[in-house]
């Protein structure tokens, strides 16, 4: 559970990212500790860890298995619910991404362009255009990246 310099800016960078696309920055924070664990972690351990209470570990580890970036395992002779970085976690965070540029690209449609002055009409259709050419790249790149086999990428995979 050390966690270096780096590896705890990373965990505060993640925690400010995930916060700019909606979750708690403790959600994110928590995810970006996950992410950086070679064993799977109690909410005792990420409580301690991270410096929050338990109440709050325990409402975002919920948040973040029911969006399937995390996943509970158990051990064997232990009680205790364990985390660990669901092994489709790359995945699934692109997926979210996607879902977020869709409901943009979504949004943009409800104008009606011709009621606009020209310029304005100019510069929805370049959000358009840059909306579609972005949903279209990542949908590709997602198919690419789910034909990829990579060995087991999480412990609960193994477990």
């Amino acid at each position: 559970m050390n966690c270096s310099r780096t590896c705890g800016d990373f965990v505060e960078s993640m925690g400010l990212f995930w916060e700019s696309e909606g979750l708690p920055r403790i959600a994110g924070r928590l995810f970006g500790f996950l992410i950086v664990q070679s064993e799977p972690c109690s909410l005792d351990d990420l409580a301690a860890a991270l410096g929050v209470s338990k109440a709050s570990i325990s409402t975002d580890s919920r948040r973040l298995e029911q969006l399937g970036l995390i996943t509970r395992v158990g051990k064997p002779g232990d009680r205790r619910d364990y985390y660990v970085v669901d092994a489709d976690a790359p995945i699934t965070s692109l997926e979210l991404r996607l879902r977020g540029l869709r409901r943009a690209e979504r949004s943009l449609d409800l104008l009606d362009l011709s009621s606009l002055p020209p310029v304005v009409q100019q510069r929805i259709q370049r959000f358009e255009h840059a909306h579609h050419r972005i949903v279209r790249a990542l949908e590709d790149a997602l198919a690419q990246i789910r034909s990829e086999k990579f060995p087991p990428a999480s412990l609960s995979e193994t477990l």
